[in-house]
Order: C-alpha cells, then structure tokens, then sequence
C-alpha cells in the first residue's frame, strides 16, 4: 500500500477514471454514483446539507467533482471512506500535481504548449496539470465532507486533511474592507500565486472587436464590456430585464437568486436593439441570445466560449470570456470619476479588496508612454558661466 500511495505521487501510477457525477430531479441536484451506478452513501447527505444551508446547485455539482476525485483515490487504494488518514490526503495531493488534467487536453497538433505564454497578450497559458487552487479546493471540499459527518457522528473524530489554525485566527473577524492578514499555510496546501488581472488593452481592443462577425456577439461583448457581468449572469437576460430608458439590464448575481440592476453603455444598448431587430424579440422569460441555427434556443456558455476562441484564431491572441469582466473593471477602476466604492457596487465585489486590484498598472498598458521615455534624449549636464568643470567633476563625479 505504501509504494502504491509512493507511485502515486512520483507519478508512475494514475487513479482509474470509474464512477461519475450525476444530476438528479430532486435535492441535492447532484450526487456521485460508483463505477456499478451506485450513488455513494455518505455524500448524498453532504451535498443535500450543502443545498439546505441556501448554496447553489453549481457549488453542489462542484464539490460533488471534489468528491469524486477523493473517492476515485480511495477505490484505487481500497480504503474505505471513513478509514481514510493524512496519508491518503498527502496521495491525493501528489497525484493531482503531477496528473495531467484532462480539461487542458488540446487534439490539434498547433495548438499552443501548456504553460507557455502568448506573444502578442503576455497572457501565459493554461499549464497541463491541475492547478494550486484547484487542489487547495478539493482539500477543502473533502476536509467539510469529514467535518460533516464528524458533526452528526457518522465519521471518524481525526480529519484526514490538516486544518491551519492560525488562518481560522487570523480570518476569524476581519472585515470586508481590511486587507487579508498572513498566516502559514496548513500542511498540503499549495502555493497560489496572486496575478494581477488581464485585461483587453485600449490599443488591441478595437481589432479584437473588429474580429467580431455579426450583432449578436457584438452585442454580447459590448454589454460584458460596459457592465462587467458575468458571462453566465449576461446570458440569462430576458426581454423583461432590460430597462432601455434607464440604460440598465438585471441580471441573476453569481451565488443569489435576485436580479440586481447593473448600468451599460449606449452603444452596447443600440447594437443590442439592431440584433433584436432582426431576430424579433423572444418571448417574456426567454433569454435574449439565441443560436443563429436552427432550432432556436438560448445561446449557452460554450457556445459564447467559442465565439471567443473563433476571435483569438483569427487574431492570435487567447482572451477569454472573463477577460471582457476585467476589462471593465479596470476601466471603471482607473477613471478618475469614479470611485473605488461605487465601481465596487457595480462589478458586484463582495470585497473591496477584490477591486483595489485593478488599481494595478500594467506593462502592456504603458507602452506608449515607455517607448517615449526610452527614446527621450539624456538631459545634459550645464555648467553656468564662471564655474570650473573639473571642479564639479571632483565633487559630484564625471
């Protein structure tokens, strides 16, 4: 057991892929079911708590992903659940930072290497393995199945992921608006490293939407532009959430069931109007982007994905969906008639924190104004009249 959990992690073995996550018609929503099609007990419960404690279904399907990576690790191992130790915690972490993630699989032969970075964005690549934070979420998903079960005195007392003190201390009563104050990290946990926010500068912006190829996506991109929403909040706007004479659309905020009021731009308004034109307006309820083939239905994440992509093989770029969120962002944090607070309010930050990152300047952003100071002439050195050079030589070098 011990060279397996070995082989593991120095990447000379690989969990099998059996079992899934499946949707139900009642709560939880989701649940994980074995590689026979049997749901595994002890996480119908937890995910079904999850739901009742007001998370969403999209957190449920999540944490029922985590759970199925650490019950794959487990099967593999031939432990059973509530016997699991740090030992097998230390195997999965091994595993998931040398295992290749599937989703970062390309199948054309030119398609960019993981992990390296685009020449005209300076935007890196998705690397091939899973990613810190990823990891850092499963242990977290995994440590809350144990400390559930613990609670109701299903589970073993000892959690087999380690807990930082020191970060519940430190995290215990801060408020929104402090900065995030250090602590060590508990054991396993990875190192994630913070990036500043990439967003469309000014200069490759107009080429970028010039790649766009008919109203609908021109109008989808000026929207996420001028209200930096959320690409699945936009794409759920009906004909009912759009306020024309207000300049506001509704959308669903990330986490919540309410429609929130969030201000666009004019121009994304009147290309949104020349778009419903031409399609006719859907009916009340239905979302206002719609396939261009046939049969007519909502236009889907994936699909708008795509759109992007089609631009960046166009172009040779790779900007993403989130992308045009912090471009708005960092365009509304940076006008100086705005505050930090009501730009706050607008991108619907739950920390201020959050949005004092695109207070950042970029390199890129500055390339104008650095070609001008490197071509600037060296001021040179006066001397006024009645003052010998050697002497100023002598007293403040040549």
């Amino acid at each position: 057991m011990l060279d397996l959990r070995h082989e593991l992690i120095e990447g000379r073995a690989d969990v099998p892929r059996v079992g899934s996550v499946i949707e139900l018609e009642t709560i939880p929503w989701y649940t994980v079911v074995d590689g026979e099609g049997t749901a595994v007990a002890p996480v119908v419960p937890y995910l079904r708590g999850l739901i009742l404690d007001d998370n969403r279904p999209a957190t449920a399907k999540s944490y029922a992903h985590d759970l199925l990576r650490w019950h794959r690790l487990l099967w593999f191992l031939g432990i059973d659940w509530d016997r699991a130790t740090e030992a097998e915690a230390s195997a999965l972490v091994g595993w998931l930072r040398v295992a290749p993630n599937p989703q970062r699989h390309r199948r054309s032969a030119n398609a960019p290497q993981p992990g390296s970075v685009n020449p005209r964005t300076g935007k890196p690549y998705l690397k091939a393995g899973y990613a810190p934070s990823t990891i850092n979420h499963c242990l977290t998903v995994i440590s809350g199945f144990y400390a559930y079960h613990r609670h109701h005195n299903r589970g073993p007392l000892l959690n087999p992921v380690p807990e930082s003190r020191a970060q519940r201390r430190a995290l215990a009563h801060r408020a929104l608006d402090e900065e995030i104050p250090q602590f060590r990290r508990a054991r396993l946990r990875q190192r994630v490293r913070r990036s500043d926010p990439r967003s469309i500068p000014d200069g490759m912006w107009d080429e970028f939407f010039a790649a766009l190829t008919c109203d609908r996506d021109r109008a989808a991109v000026l929207l996420y532009v001028s209200s930096g929403s959320r690409a699945s909040e936009l794409l759920g706007v009906t004909p009912g959430d759009i306020n024309w004479a207000k300049q506001l659309i509704r959308v669903v905020t990330k986490g919540t069931d309410d429609r929130e009021p969030v201000p666009v731009s004019p121009q994304a308004l009147t290309v949104l109007a020349a778009y419903l034109d031409h399609i006719g307006l859907p009916q009340a309820g239905e979302p206002v982007f719609r396939t261009r083939r046939a049969p007519d239905r909502p236009l889907t994440y994936w699909a708008m994905r795509r759109v992007i992509q089609r631009v960046n093989d166009r172009l040779g770029t790779n900007w993403t969906l989130h992308d045009l969120r912090h471009t708005a962002a960092t365009r509304m944090a940076n006008d100086p008639n705005l505050t930090l607070s009501q730009v706050r309010a607008i991108l619907r930050h739950t920390d201020l924190a959050t949005t004092g990152r695109y207070l950042n300047a970029r390199v890129e952003d500055l390339f104008d104004a650095l070609q001008q100071h490197y071509s600037r002439p060296r001021a040179e050195r006066i001397i006024a009249p009645g003052y010998d050079p050697d002497d100023f030589k002598a007293v403040f070098g040549g």
